[in-house]
């Protein structure tokens, strides 16, 4: 009977111990996060000469190759109108867009990402022949509250 009780108590350590030490490691984890680097090429551009806008998506270290989501929205200062143009992959986490653009002024891109569980747009502001007003401080978070609700849904 002792035996079986030492045996018993024996298991229950060694359970106890392989338990914390898996918890520890899961303490440990660093958390990963979706990083979008959005850049724009040229920053100043001339009318009807393409322009690229590329973002590199990685979740953590890793390259996102099979994102839900990556959509451009291209619009030019204090316009109501957005043109959202979804992107494909091109490779290695990166996503890629060329356009050229037919009135001078200033604009802005945000890179709407969704992967992982997470939702990222990186805003950028470029110019096509010479600038135009700027919009205010916040001017470009004239978002509906439908459009808000869509870009968080999904957090």
């Amino acid at each position: 009977m002792k035996k079986r009780l030492y045996l018993l108590v024996l298991l229950f350590l060694l359970i106890s111990v392989v338990t914390a030490c898996s918890g520890q490691k899961e303490k440990d984890r660093v958390p990963l996060f979706l990083n979008v680097d959005l850049t724009v090429n040229p920053v100043q551009g001339s009318v009807n000469e393409p322009v690229t806008f590329t973002a590199k998506v990685t979740y953590g270290e890793e390259a996102v190759t099979d994102p839900d989501e990556v959509v451009f929205e291209i619009w030019r200062a204090n316009d109501e109108k957005h043109e959202k143009i979804p992107v494909k992959h091109a490779g290695d986490g990166i996503y890629e867009l060329k356009k050229g653009f037919t009135e001078e002024g200033t604009y802005y891109i945000y890179s709407h990402v969704t992967a992982e569980g997470y939702h990222a747009m990186p805003k950028k502001e470029f110019v096509i022949g010479q600038p135009s007003e700027p919009e205010a401080e916040g001017g470009a978070a004239k978002m509906t509250d439908t459009e808000m609700n869509d870009d968080t849904k999904q957090q």
